[in-house]
């Protein structure tokens, strides 16, 4: 794979290029930053030549915040709470990541109840994420019923989690040697009325967009991301397996529960955004199997092994964890340098920077329209990239 290193002035001040018969002038549009209430302060500098999109600049910075180089100064326990600051729809899954790599570096040996409690976790809240990028995806399209219908859902699911956890989006409820507190005296008997209640909602999600004749045919055969590319630029998740890359660190690399539960990985076949749309789709019916093989059947035991508030000092060493979120892998790297309580050094490899870069291989040729569906199709989290 060819690099190439320009700065941005050079790349829109480049000139004047022609195709066909009639010559025509190539122009610049910013499209954002935009308001943080869509997918985060993200500006696409956009190569246009008519609506017919030539080149796509992305323009990051806007809501940068220094995570990792504050976890240089934080406890190895507080920068539990920086982690879901980043991908806010994955937060538990963040908190997992972090707490695995810091459970590693310190030996902490882990029971079957926190495990079992982390993994129901996880799954649910990659339904909620998947619900609010499947109604987000529906407005970005023009069609707002989508937007009110996963909304609703995706707030009976975050009163299920706000039952247990006390907060219902940067939620910091995983931490190393366990769990902040036990579950509350209702989750069971409340996460399985919610899947009685969601499965036929799933449904409806099929007939209302799935199978939406207009939604399809601005989907299907736009933006189509090959296999080998998805590779190359480093895709994970629901991007990758769009793809027809069959890979999911919950398969591949079992942790928590995942090697003890039976569950399918959905793949596609043609990459393009109709099956990075399919994929979440069916990653949904198959978070509702996990959990239903798991959620009567929590052990018993501590939910936290370690004494309270111990200080927790790793080996000198450098250690890597790494669990598949909502939209993919996130790594987590940590450095210890075997004297305080704060790690030397926190670096983390999170999924949706390289799954942003993949839109400047699949969006030249498209219009501005169908970028608007292959940017909602990678369903991107900005802050996770400006960390």
């Amino acid at each position: 794979m060819n690099i190439s290193v320009s700065s941005l002035e050079r790349r829109i001040n480049h000139g004047i290029c022609g195709e066909g018969p009639i010559a025509t002038e190539e122009y610049f549009i910013n499209m954002g930053p935009q308001h943080p209430s869509t997918h985060g302060v993200l500006r696409l500098l956009l190569k246009l030549d008519g609506e017919t999109v030539r080149e796509v600049i992305p323009v990051l910075g806007y809501i940068h915040r220094g995570i990792e180089k504050m976890g240089e100064k934080a406890g190895y326990r507080q920068f539990v709470h920086l982690s879901d600051r980043i991908d806010y729809l994955s937060s538990l899954m963040n908190n997992w990541a972090v707490s695995m790599v810091i459970e590693k570096a310190a030996n902490i040996e882990l029971n079957d109840r926190i495990q079992t409690v982390r993994t129901i976790l996880a799954e649910l809240q990659r339904i909620q994420s998947h619900q609010l990028w499947w109604g987000v995806l529906g407005m970005d399209l023009g069609a707002f019923t989508p937007f009110l219908y996963g909304f609703r859902d995706r707030e009976k699911l975050s009163d299920v989690l706000e039952k247990t956890i006390g907060a219902r989006l940067t939620m910091n409820y995983i931490q190393p040697g366990g769990l902040m507190f036990d579950i509350d005296s209702d989750f069971v008997k409340d996460v399985k009325l919610f899947m009685d209640y969601f499965k036929p909602k799933l449904a409806e999600y099929e007939t209302l967009v799935s199978e939406n004749i207009i939604i399809k045919e601005r989907l299907r055969g736009i933006g189509v991301l090959d296999a080998k590319s998805a590779v190359s630029l480093g895709t994970t998740g629901p991007v990758l397996r769009a793809s027809g890359v069959m890979y999911d660190l919950r398969k591949s690399e079992p942790y928590g529960m995942y090697a003890k539960t039976a569950f399918e990985v959905p793949v596609g076949q043609s990459g393009d955004s109709l099956d990075r749309y399919l994929v979440r789709i069916v990653e949904m019916r198959q978070s509702l199997r996990i959990v239903e093989q798991l959620i009567d059947n929590i052990p018993d035991g501590k939910y936290f092994v370690m004494k309270p508030a111990v200080k927790i000092k790793p080996p000198e060493g450098a250690y890597y964890s790494h669990v598949e979120t909502a939209r993919g892998i996130l790594g987590v790297f940590m450095v210890s340098d075997g004297k305080g309580s704060k790690p030397y050094r926190i670096h983390l490899r999170t999924p949706n920077f390289n799954n942003l870069w993949a839109v400047t291989a699949i969006a030249p040729g498209w219009r501005i329209a169908d970028l608007v569906a292959i940017v909602s199709s990678l369903d991107l989290v900005v802050p996770d990239i400006d960390r």
